[in-house]
């Protein structure tokens, strides 16, 4: 609608429009990630009001991230099917549903139906994929950075919402701290159907960075099944790579946002720590993660990313581990929120270029979307199982042990990741390019 226009405005003064997709973009992850972390804030609210254990509200919680994950391979298909600008808005309005009519719910099946179902199927249209998807047709250079700074926005999403969220709890009652997180879905779906575009040729433009002659270039036909990927999972199946990244996502997923996104301001509650405090550390860990996450990017671009994968699991497995010893003192959460923060997603980026470096470029965002899949499926795991030993055990001490010694396992298997060739070619240019004439 208002594309072709704004493109040229920004054309006449050397701006590329492929920023204003990256913005857009980034405010739909944004908005839809922080519908998915909301319902963290809920726990003790839901409980107090209809009388559900942590355990029943975590295993509907456990379907949201379960969907979440699944869908991405699917996403794809749907967009290369009918297009961003259709799927970003239907999620979008989705989540705004489920949202708003979770609010009349009176029974746990309900809130299975719209904070797992209908939430999880949202969300996963507008995951990871998404980002990938925009990072690889609107940019040939920089693809690094806008990948980490999309990623950066999903992760820090899920995080930043919550201390409004828990101030408006405590005053008004949770069904109003819906309200923010709701009417963003609304904005944001009205900019993307006036702005958004699926290629840069739709508008006469060259990818950022690509050849000019390729601004005219027909978009590619490419109408693939839903089984499609189905297909690209057996055909990758039997690659010890592809099982080794879905293995260390699945603890990316296992010790992030299924455990500390979800139960954080629950396990503060447990140390007197009241909601909006804890809520407040956590959108402390959105903004360092906001940090991290970009500039992992940047390093994803200019180092080994297996090495980068390593650090990243064993640091935060070491924090992890810590945590039930910080007394949950101002100074010791903060110093949590600092370095774990920086380590959020910081995974995404190397991950994501492993696959792509990999695999066979024409299905590395969809294999990337089984990767993802893992990641979902190991925060539904923490999601359930953290709030299984929390109503068991009356303790979340052996979720987040649990949590950091898979991130130590993690650590080490990065390294059975055969280094992509080229990696190999460019550390040996680096090398030739410092040694003196």
């Amino acid at each position: 609608m208002f594309a072709q226009p704004v493109s040229a405005w920004l054309q006449r003064r050397g701006l590329h429009f492929s920023w204003v997709i990256v913005g857009i973009v980034f405010l739909t992850m944004l908005t839809s990630s922080a519908a998915l972390g909301l319902p963290g804030a809920f726990l003790q609210p839901l409980s107090r009001e209809f009388g559900w254990n942590t355990e029943q509200i975590s295993s509907a919680l456990a379907v949201r991230f379960a969907l979440f994950g699944l869908m991405g391979p699917f996403a794809a298909i749907l967009m290369e099917r009918y297009g961003l600008r259709r799927v970003v808005c239907t999620a979008l309005v989705l989540i705004a549903t489920g949202l708003v009519l979770a609010t009349r719910m009176t029974a746990l099946w309900q809130l299975v139906a719209l904070w797992g179902l209908v939430l999880g199927m949202g969300s996963g249209m507008t995951a990871l994929v998404l980002g990938a998807v925009v990072a690889n047709r609107w940019f040939e250079s920089r693809r690094g950075l806008v990948l980490g700074l999309l990623t950066a926005s999903s992760a820090t999403g899920q995080l930043v919402f919550l201390p409004l969220a828990a101030w408006l709890i405590e005053r008004y009652g949770w069904r109003m701290a819906i309200a923010p997180v709701f009417t963003s879905c609304l904005v944001v779906a009205g900019l993307a159907f006036c702005l958004l575009r699926n290629r840069p040729q739709e508008l006469g433009l060259a990818a950022y960075g690509g050849d000019p002659s390729t601004a005219h270039a027909p978009a590619p036909a490419r109408m693939l099944g839903f089984m499609e990927p189905l297909r690209v999972l057996g055909s990758v199946s039997k690659s010890p790579t592809f099982w080794i990244l879905f293995g260390t996502f699945f603890v990316c997923g296992l010790s992030t946002n299924g455990l500390i996104q979800t139960h954080f301001i629950s396990l503060c509650g447990d140390y007197g720590l009241a909601a909006v405090p804890a809520a407040s550390v956590l959108a402390m860990i959105g903004a360092f993660d906001f940090i991290g996450t970009i500039g992992s990017g940047w390093l994803s671009d200019r180092y080994d990313n297996r090495k980068l994968l390593f650090w990243y699991y064993g640091l935060r497995g070491l924090s992890l581990l810590w945590l039930p010893h910080s007394d949950f003192t101002l100074y010791g959460l903060s110093l949590f929120a600092m370095f774990y923060g920086l380590d959020w997603v910081a995974t995404v980026p190397p991950t994501v270029k492993l696959v792509s470096s990999t695999f066979d470029p024409a299905r590395a965002g969809m294999i990337f979307g089984w990767v993802f899949a893992g990641h979902q499926l190991g925060g539904a795991v923490a999601a359930y199982g953290a709030g299984l030993a929390r109503t068991v055990l009356l303790s979340y001490s052996p979720a987040l042990y649990a949590a950091g010694a898979a991130c130590i396992v993690a650590a080490l298997l990065v390294f059975g990741i055969q280094r992509p060739a080229g990696s190999q070619a460019a550390s040996a240019a680096r090398r030739t390019t410092a040694q003196p004439r």
